[in-house]
């Protein structure tokens, strides 16, 4: 166990600034946020830190890759507070967050791999002049056409109108956009976590762009949940630190 608060070792604020990249500036405004205990003052009111005070900037700094800045601090002022059990909560939420994130990534990644060739591949699929009809693509779907008009309500698919009919036409990407949200509806997603998924789609430029994107996503994920180890060790140390 490392030294504490009752080692006698002072530290100023630039000691700790300099350790790890920091002003002396943003040190202080650390203490004030209470993602630092409070410091010592020598009889001319100079600001005085121990170890313990490096160790609680060592734990926040690494606890922000993982959680961002917010989080971080709340945990770090959640610690230093005595309420352990809020910072543990916090903690929970992040891991809670990068699940969530995970199983939307491998629910796209599953939605790419099911989705059958576009209506350009199947010239057996009755269409309009220039796309899909409502109906034709319902029914290759299985799903009924109330379906598409909800889907479209909610901006997952926008079929243009036929200047001389008003029926809705879905174009190739349209028709591709509607394979997705079906299956992503089928794996028990819902539409308001649908559409974000289907800009992404669009913001690509398509489904094979975003499988690349989808690789960089992976290894955010990853990344973050590394972040997080990280970033539970150096905590870990702090309590023990703090006894």
């Amino acid at each position: 166990m490392g030294p504490n608060l009752q080692s006698g070792e002072r530290l100023r604020p630039v000691d700790l600034a300099r350790g790890h990249g920091l002003s002396t500036q943003a040190v202080r405004n650390y203490e004030e946020a209470g993602i630092l205990p409070a410091a010592g003052r020598t009889p001319h009111g100079y600001r005085t830190y121990t170890p313990l005070h490096a160790r609680a900037l060592r734990a926040f700094l690494a606890l922000v890759p993982g959680h961002g800045h917010p989080t971080a601090t709340s945990i770090m002022r959640a610690v230093n507070e005595g309420a352990v059990d809020e910072a543990f909560r916090l903690i929970d939420e992040s891991h809670a967050q990068l699940l969530d994130d995970r199983r939307t990534l491998q629910a796209v990644e599953r939605a790419l791999r099911d989705l059958e060739p576009t209506t350009a591949s199947h010239p057996d699929t009755p269409s309009g002049p220039d796309g899909t009809f409502i109906g034709p693509l319902a029914e290759k779907l299985g799903i009924r056409p109330a379906t598409l008009r909800k889907w479209e309500r909610a901006g997952l698919v926008r079929p243009r109108r036929d200047p001389l009919t008003g029926y809705r036409v879905y174009d190739e990407s349209d028709v591709r956009d509607a394979r997705l949200a079906h299956q992503l509806r089928r794996g028990g997603y819902l539409l308001e976590q649908i559409a974000p998924l289907i800009a992404q789609v669009h913001a690509a430029g398509g489904l094979e762009p975003l499988e690349a994107a989808l690789g960089d996503w992976r290894g955010r994920l990853s990344a973050r949940g590394r972040a997080l180890l990280a970033g539970a060790a150096e905590l870990e140390a702090y309590l023990r630190e703090r006894g």
